[in-house]
């Protein structure tokens, strides 16, 4: 793929990139490592004050950087002006918490002395030069979620951002030196996949961290596991939303909506296998349906669009091959199911809701990267449990019951890395966020995240020092 900018709105190429060359790629991995060398050392009051500046300018220039991922990947323009939002948010809790979060621990006494310790230290020590592959998605988010805590943590970033946004990527470091982090703290490379594997192979880089698809998690994994290099991994996702009879249909429908078209569609937590009690199942697909009916397809750089295009044509004719599987197949379309036909120009999909799937059709084990919905009637708690399960992903999950029975058995059960109850899942600072299975391993945000690029240390004082 071509780095470079073009509006999947109309399809139009707006500019283009010079991908780095390897002499280019050196000098950048150089600076990376000699600024760790020194930034490692800074006091955590120091980390802080560079990142809540960061925060700062990330909201002065909230508007313009909204639109510029709009631009670039299509979402509607309040959605990324939210983005930034969050992501400033989420650079300012690093920022407050930190230093609570990397203080020394220390073991109790009793288990001290019995180590034969005078004492003992546990501390959080950075890494080194982490390489980040981030995707196109939450272009701002997806890499400030995990460079936020690894920066207050002492490491340093080089940022590979998916190849169609790049003046994301490119903003993403002026805004860092602006902020004034020291030269080589944050960089971004604006190189294409295939020169990955030399940058996580060469001996200056510490670990990696990707968020994307399956495939690219696992060739990441497979090299940083060759170089026995630490990495945490946040793959795709088919997660399960589930009404059961005591549920507020009206809420989990109207929720519903939203936790499906969330960014056209496009994310991994945006839930895709609606599955209600039978007891409920018509008024909730009937609801449920409506709302997506309803929504407003249109020019994301308008305020009242819902639903914008998705943001590479590939990913539409994707799509398409998905639902048109499972319509060869015996599914049905409740709404949807084809390109606008108001929309000629652009990479649009209608909002659909898929009925009859089973597991002859590959939407039913592949996620679906768009605004479309499968929706499933069980018999009783125990068929939502399996059928919840009965995918390879395992990223989160949400539940709509007012049952305390029902709540404990989808909290023991469901195998996923979060179960959000009566609620839409959604990311937050304070809150470890990852996936089990396929969904990849590792988790960011809250203290665990800050952790996964430490040198857990332990300290330990033999009598008399």
């Amino acid at each position: 793929m071509a780095i470079a900018t073009v509006n999947p709105t109309t399809g139009e190429t707006l500019q283009t990139f010079v991908p780095l060359e390897a002499a280019d790629i050196e000098e950048r991995l150089a600076r990376a490592a000699a600024a760790f060398d020194t930034y490692r050392t800074t006091d955590l009051p120091d980390r802080a004050h560079l990142l809540t500046r960061a925060a700062e300018l990330l909201l002065e220039d909230q508007d313009a950087i909204a639109r510029t991922m709009t631009i670039e990947m299509g979402k509607p323009v309040a959605a990324a002006r939210a983005e930034a939002a969050k992501c400033a948010k989420a650079m300012r809790w690093y920022a407050e918490h930190a230093a609570e979060l990397l203080a020394d621990e220390h073991p109790a006494a009793d288990d001290v002395a019995d180590s034969g310790a005078e004492r003992v230290v546990v501390r959080y020590r950075p890494l080194g030069v982490v390489l980040a592959v981030m995707p196109w998605n939450f272009p701002l988010w997806q890499v400030l979620r995990f460079a936020a805590p690894a920066l207050m943590a002492g490491n340093t970033v080089l940022l590979k951002h998916a190849s169609n946004v790049p003046q994301t990527a490119v903003y993403l470091e002026e805004l860092f030196h602006r902020a004034g982090y020291p030269n080589g703290c944050f960089q971004t490379l604006l190189i294409g996949s295939g020169a990955v594997e030399d940058i996580l192979r060469d001996r200056r880089v510490a670990a990696a961290t990707l968020t994307g698809s399956e495939p690219a998690g696992r060739a990441v994994a497979a090299v940083a596991g060759d170089e026995v290099k630490k990495t945490v991994l946040e793959l795709g996702g088919s997660d399960p939303f589930i009404v059961m009879p005591s549920a507020d249909v009206e809420a989990a429908a109207a929720t519903a909506v939203t936790a499906r078209v969330q960014n056209n569609g496009q994310s991994c937590i945006a839930a895709k296998r609606f599955i209600a009690h039978t007891a409920v199942y018509d008024d909730f697909c009937a609801r449920f349906t409506e709302g997506m009916r309803e929504l407003t397809v249109g020019d994301p750089m308008e305020e009242s669009t819902q639903v914008g295009p998705l943001a590479l044509e590939q990913g539409r004719a994707d799509l398409e091959e998905l639902v048109g599987d499972a319509l060869e197949r015996g599914a049905t379309a409740l709404c949807g199911g084809r390109r606008p036909s108001d929309r000629a120009r652009g990479w649009f999909y209608e909002p659909t809701v898929l009925a009859g799937v089973d597991d002859r059709m590959r939407i039913h084990r592949e996620e679906a990267f768009g605004p479309v919905a499968t929706v499933y009637r069980v018999a009783d708690l125990d068929a939502a449990v399996a059928l919840a399960n009965d995918t390879p992903f395992g990223l989160s999950s949400s539940v709509w019951t007012r049952d305390v029975d029902d709540m404990a058995r989808f909290a023991r059960d469901i195998e996923a890395g979060g179960v959000y109850i009566n609620g839409m899942t959604a990311s937050h600072p304070a809150l470890p966020f990852g996936g089990a299975k396929r969904s990849g391993y590792g988790r960011e945000l809250a203290a665990h995240g800050i952790r996964e690029f430490c040198n857990i240390t332990t300290l330990w004082y033999g009598p008399g020092s």
